[in-house]
């Protein structure tokens, strides 16, 4: 602004001489002045209304967090660039929202489809079955297969639930053997359809953990132990005072799978065999346990068995996912 001034007050004295040597009417020359500050007021009051938009944008950076230097305004637009600063931040933070939202989009393709095509087998058993209409066989192997349809539906319906990032656990002193007992009751068909003993006594033990997710963790555990073991038993106990162990006979797992279990959609070798098999159920568990804060451990050995051990000594619950 200050330039400015110098240049109007130095045309002013050099139109002033030319005029006093010209020997012109000073009336001339005063009205030319009074032209000149006119529009120099006008030049001011444009400035100060520009300057005081620079502020404005400057204070709603600095509560923002961005400190700004308001003596620096009027050398240099520091407000613009830190808009644009700000501008540059808000568009990659928008494009990486963005990318988590193609990828969880796309996480939850895989997943249903996966699903959809996991789900297909009890259906096409349940018909063929109606086709054949052999009835005390076909009632009880129609209860299995019903069985397995209510379970993928609330596999995918948990898993909606587990990406809900604002549902908060329920965390509470639970009765682990409430929740054994109440699976056992769910899939007490499959255990006397398939002539699978199992072997539990009451833990009477407590962890603190959320009830409806740790009931659908042991559901999806229990589940994936009884379809893998044809004959022979299912062992439930405690080992350490804190570490739940659900024990099989079942057809196990090769040691080279071992380390990929939890991955959406692997299977291995028994899965590929399997024919109900898709490899969600462990991806499903491994997902509630990191929510829960507890740790999930599997030893297996091929044609000898499996042992899961859910571990609740050290919580780290995550209220968010």
């Amino acid at each position: 602004m200050l330039p400015q001034f110098l240049l109007i007050f130095f045309l002013l004295v050099i139109f002033g001489l030319l005029f006093f040597l010209s020997r012109t009417p000073l009336s001339l020359y005063w009205y030319g002045v009074q032209l000149s500050l006119f529009f120099l007021l006008i030049s001011v009051v444009f400035q100060w209304l520009r300057y005081s938009r620079k502020i404005q944008r400057a204070e709603s950076f600095h509560k923002l967090g961005l400190e700004v230097d308001k003596s620096k305004l009027d050398r240099a637009d520091i407000a613009e660039k830190i808009y644009q600063k700000q501008y540059r931040k808000l568009t990659e933070e928008y494009l990486d929202y963005k990318q988590r939202e193609t990828e969880k989009s796309k996480e939850q393709m895989e997943y249903f489809s996966l699903w959809l095509h996991q789900i297909k087998t009890p259906i096409a058993a349940i018909s063929l079955l109606v086709q054949q209409n052999k009835e005390a066989t076909a009632q009880k192997q129609m209860e299995q297969e019903i069985l397995r349809l209510d379970d993928y539906t609330h596999m995918a319906l948990n898993y909606l639930k587990l990406e809900d990032v604002g549902k908060e656990l329920d965390l509470e002193w639970v009765s682990i053997d409430e929740i054994i007992k109440e699976t056992l009751k769910k899939y007490s068909i499959l255990f006397i359809y398939n002539k699978i003993q199992v072997v539990y006594q009451p833990l009477e033990k407590q962890f603190l953990s959320d009830p409806n997710w740790l009931q659908v963790l042991v559901e999806q555990i229990l589940s994936n132990s009884l379809k893998y073991t044809k004959t022979g038993k299912i062992s439930i106990f405690l080992e350490d005072g804190h570490t739940l162990v659900i024990e099989d006979t079942g057809a196990g797992i090769r040691e080279e799978d071992l380390p990929k279990i939890f991955k959406k959609g692997y299977t291995g070798l028994n899965g590929r065999l399997h024919e109900k098999s898709t490899g969600l159920g462990l991806f499903l568990s491994k997902k509630i346990c990191s929510r829960l804060g507890h740790r999930l451990h599997i030893e297996s050995e091929l044609g000898v068995g499996t042992k899961v051990y859910l571990d609740f000594k050290r919580p780290d619950y995550q209220l968010f996912d």
